[in-house]
């Protein structure tokens, strides 16, 4: 794969197109959606894969969407640095208005629907705790492991999908989920209060 190119490339973008907008989906902040639509973020992650020909040819071992996976993250990063960290206009003052106030239409503003999203200071730390732990705990298992988790439980793909980007039979996917998320169990009782 040291002869990777453009070509290549484009390729490997239009085989996984659904898997990357499925995975735009479940990770582009919503506010963004006021600025960008899902085809944006793929595209800009295309043009900085293109910046990166080498990355890709490196480390053939790597499933090509992993690369591509990487990448896209990287994408939706620097977006959400450019929206919502940047001095200029708020993007989460942005706000869509109805032509009236009436609850029956579509769009329409309610201070109602805030009020069951507020989280508590404890209820925060408790839940950014728990993700850090399993952060960790991910971080810590064999790379076959984290990957079918990542394709299984963030990336939100089933059993014979994963098994196509793993480049695996159907039926060894399933036998190495199962192993992954038994070391995973371990790992966590190891690392915290999950044991």
């Amino acid at each position: 794969m040291s002869d990777f190119t453009t070509d290549n490339l484009a390729a490997a973008f239009a085989e996984n197109r659904t898997r990357l907008l499925t995975l735009i989906q479940k990770r582009l902040n919503p506010i963004l959606l006021k600025r960008i639509s899902h085809e944006d973020v793929l595209q800009e992650a295309y043009s900085a894969a293109a910046k990166r020909i080498a990355y890709f040819a490196s480390n053939p071992e790597v499933p090509i969407y992993f690369k591509l996976r990487t990448m896209l993250l990287q994408t939706l990063t620097d977006l959400e640095r450019r929206h919502l960290q940047a001095e200029g206009r708020d993007a989460y003052r942005e706000v869509t208005v109805a032509d009236n106030t009436d609850d029956t239409e579509p769009g329409a503003f309610s201070w109602d629907q805030f009020a069951a999203d507020v989280t508590s200071p404890i209820s925060r730390v408790d839940r950014d705790e728990r993700h850090e732990l399993l952060r960790k705990a991910i971080d810590g298992l064999a790379e076959h492991d984290r990957q079918i988790l990542l394709l299984r439980h963030f990336d939100g793909m089933g059993n014979a999908e994963c098994a196509a980007v793993l480049g695996i039979a159907p039926k060894a996917a399933s036998i190495r989920y199962v192993r992954a998320l038994e070391h995973l169990q371990k790992k966590l009782a190891e690392l915290s209060c999950f044991q």
